[in-house]
């Protein structure tokens, strides 16, 4: 079988993510569970494992949001710990890869790097590392360090930040110890895990206590679509995460991306571009569109529509009708935005244009505020029958728009499991999703090498005392 260009047809790679806070999770439904207690996670990661996906995937959040002054609770309020969540799952899954995002500004390479390895040493070989940037002050209030920092050094903190982590986890070889009862010698060598990194960003050196982990490192995602995340995944990532839905969107991603890779020394095969995507069944073509429009409302609620306007407006809205026309003032254009800790404001260069886009839409179609919103943010990529939406997702992994999704149910912790059922069945019968897992790592499901481990001279090799 071959793909659109002729090619051997490529393998579909299927990830599930933990929604968490965002308003794609309907946490109001009758059938969604506890996005904090362990259960959910627990049943979400064995109903993907079980359905042989790639990973688990989790996101970050470091502090509560805030519109208006207050605590914005319309979606999931609160995040328990990323490495909690995770190395709880590395003890009721066996194959499952576990991603976990973690911010590179706040953080310090020894820490990140400890708990990464630890993660990949509990879990037989199925950690991912999600690396992150944080762009805001409101964020930075959170930590010792305070405030934030510009975005040209953050992406410079990031590269140092996972470079020195790179150092960290190849310190050791693998063959450091030997543990020999009879002798009682522990290492053959005498320094293991030695590191020294001196650069703009960190000056640390000494000895990494975690000896190398089964696969070397942990997968390296990178989450953004700017030309500086681009480039910043081209260079060090082994994945990227992204947010493009349509198929032409994502082959112009997909090109780009791929094509960064060859200043770098890298294949075109070294970086996997996997979107974020949500899912819509039905029995029908037209039941499924039924009832992604009632999913859709659930979404954004009334009191969510204002609240999704007054991020763009950047002004209090309380007093318009949802259910009416959009606002005739202008949003307010300044740094300070009426929400706290929502990166998607962010995305607004032009927030008086995007508001005169909205009001054409709102009048060409006759569209209320709520309509408007539920038109702007839609979020379901694939919707159909099973069949559609499994020929879909193959023609967009086949046709170079990605190499798979990470997929974002709008039901916790058991939406996932329709899709389980009846899509992964069909992808299998194609031979384009794997009936059984073929290897142990993480790096075996995505078809990624082990990175070599660091070979050094040792000055005085010997058995340590």
């Amino acid at each position: 079988m071959t793909n659109t260009q002729g090619g051997p047809r490529k393998q579909v790679h299927l990830a599930a993510h933990f929604p968490g806070v965002n308003n794609t999770t309907v946490w109001s439904d009758p059938r969604s569970g506890s996005h904090i207690e362990f259960e959910s996670f627990r049943r979400f990661a064995q109903i993907a494992e079980g359905a042989k996906f790639d990973f688990l995937f989790l996101a970050e959040g470091l502090r509560l949001r805030e519109q208006n002054g207050k605590i914005y609770d319309l979606d999931v309020v609160g995040r328990p710990d990323t490495f909690g969540v995770l190395t709880a799952l590395a003890a009721v899954t066996q194959r499952i890869g576990l991603t976990g995002t973690i911010n590179s500004t706040f953080n310090e390479p020894y820490d990140v790097a400890r708990q990464f390895a630890t993660l990949d040493h509990l879990s037989g070989g199925r950690a991912a590392w999600n690396v992150v940037t944080s762009w805001d002050a409101f964020t930075g209030e959170n930590f010792r360090r305070g405030g934030f920092l510009a975005q040209d050094e953050r992406y410079g903190r990031a590269r140092s930040f996972l470079s020195a982590a790179a150092e960290l986890f190849d310190s050791w070889n693998g063959d450091e110890i030997v543990a020999d009862k009879e002798t009682g010698t522990f290492l053959r060598h005498g320094s293991p895990g030695e590191f020294s990194v001196h650069d703009d960003h960190f000056d640390i050196e000494g000895h990494f206590n975690v000896p190398r982990s089964p696969q070397g490192r942990p997968v390296i995602f990178q989450a953004g679509d700017s030309d500086e995340g681009r480039e910043f995944a081209a260079s060090t990532a082994d994945a990227i995460f992204t947010r493009h839905g349509t198929l032409d969107a994502g082959q112009a991603f997909y090109r780009d991306v791929k094509r960064r890779l060859a200043q770098y020394g890298r294949r075109h095969d070294e970086l996997l571009v996997l979107p974020a995507a949500t899912f819509i069944l039905g029995d029908t073509e037209a039941e499924a569109q039924e009832y992604a429009a009632h999913v859709r409302r659930q979404q954004v609620s009334g009191q969510t529509a204002i609240k999704f306007a007054e991020q763009l407006w950047n002004r209090d809205l309380s007093s318009y009708d949802p259910d009416g026309p959009l606002p005739s003032v202008d949003p307010l254009v300044g740094e300070n935005t009426i929400a706290k800790g929502r990166a998607s404001v962010r995305m607004n260069a032009d927030p008086v244009a995007v508001a005169n886009e909205w009001r054409e839409l709102a009048e060409a179609r006759g569209l209320s505020l709520r309509d408007v919103v539920v038109e702007k943010t839609a979020r379901q990529n694939f919707i159909g029958t099973a069949e559609t939406v499994a020929t879909t997702i193959d023609e967009y992994v086949q046709a170079d728009a990605s190499d798979g999704f990470i997929l974002v149910p709008h039901i916790t912790p058991d939406g996932l499991g329709e899709f389980a059922d009846k899509v992964v069945p069909i992808l299998q019968e194609r031979g384009v999703f794997r009936a059984e897992y073929q290897g142990t790592t993480l790096r075996d499901h995505l078809g990624l090498t082990t990175p070599a481990a660091r070979t050094r001279a040792r000055a005085g090799s010997g058995a340590a005392s």
